[in-house]
């Protein structure tokens, strides 16, 4: 049996590396049959050297990402997985994208391959479509993505909007003004909002028109200038809503729009315009349709087994 050691470089590195590296060690045995063994400032790897020489270069891959980004043990795991898959330069691809957000907030970095796709996307075109299960970061990533463009001066404003379908866009009998009746469909946008920028922050943007958040119902006869533009929940869309949207961007704008399709609570037969809009706004160029999976989820590992298992059921 031969031996192959990493030497780590020093005992902070050896402290944040090695973790990782031993919940990977019972998978590393049964798919390589290498034993892992961490000790002092060393990772000793036993085994063959055809399955030895790959694990090596993942685990020196993952040592010079460490000190571009935050490394976490769902997204060794994650890389991990990429890896057995035969995915080559995972750690690499995932630090390929940095998102700057607020001076006092971390950067925001993809956790897997399809968040790195989705975010390239976004960088690269006009409208982008994130559409996914739940947990995969598809309204988190657009809005870490607006928050950087507002920061860097390439819009000036942020729209976000949701179609309030549990009211029926009938927000009138709701309390308080229209941002009021608003807030609690809009949570999870403001939920991603307050990780990226201090409260005060936002506070004063929402007074000063810096920061929008209405209905979708609101932005009918509306031309959206040098915005970047979120529309959630969009599986709730009809098609003319969705088609009216689409029609409000203006010039020097951005917009994503996400949504799950296994999440449509339109009342009725109703069509969802996000699945028709998927179905025919493909080749468009300045327009890409992004499809996040079950592997892309980025919570609680039983969420991805929940997404799995529904997924099951659905196709059988």
């Amino acid at each position: 049996m031969n031996s192959h050691t990493i030497h780590f470089d020093n005992a902070s590195e050896a402290r944040e590396i090695t973790p990782l590296l031993e919940q990977l060690a019972d998978r590393i045995h049964s798919r390589f049959g290498l034993e892992l063994l961490a000790r002092d400032l060393t990772i000793n790897l036993q085994g063959p050297d055809e399955q030895a020489v790959p694990l090596i270069k993942f685990i020196n891959d993952l040592r010079k990402t460490r000190n571009r980004t935050r490394i976490d043990n769902q997204a060794v795991s994650y890389a991990y997985e990429a890896f057995e898959q035969g995915e080559i330069d995972v750690f690499e691809k995932l630090a390929s994208i940095r998102i700057d957000v607020g001076a006092r907030k971390p950067s925001v970095f993809p956790k897997t391959l399809g968040q790195q796709i989705y975010l390239d996307a976004m960088l690269k075109s006009t409208i982008t479509f994130g559409i996914g299960p739940a947990g995969t970061g598809k309204t988190y990533l657009a809005m870490a993505m607006a928050v950087s463009s507002l920061i860097k001066e390439e819009i000036s404003r942020i729209i976000l909007t949701r179609p309030a379908i549990e009211a029926g866009e009938n927000l009138g009998f709701l309390p308080g003004d229209m941002q009021q009746k608003v807030a609690p469909y809009l949570r999870p946008l403001y939920d991603a909002l307050y990780d990226m920028l201090p409260a005060e922050t936002i506070e004063s943007y929402l007074e000063r028109g810096i920061i929008e958040v209405a209905p979708l119902a609101y932005m009918r006869g509306r031309t959206l200038n040098h915005a970047f533009v979120i529309l959630d929940e969009a599986q709730n869309t009809t098609p003319p809503q969705m088609l009216m949207f689409l029609t409000r961007l203006g010039f020097d704008s951005k917009c994503a729009i996400t949504g799950d399709l296994t999440q449509i609570d339109l009342p009725g037969r109703s069509a969802s315009g996000l699945k028709e809009a998927q179905s025919i706004l493909q080749n468009i160029h300045g327009l890409e349709i992004i499809s996040l999976t079950e592997r892309d989820v980025v919570r609680h590992p039983l969420v991805q087994k929940v997404i799995e298992a529904y997924q099951a059921k659905r196709n059988s």
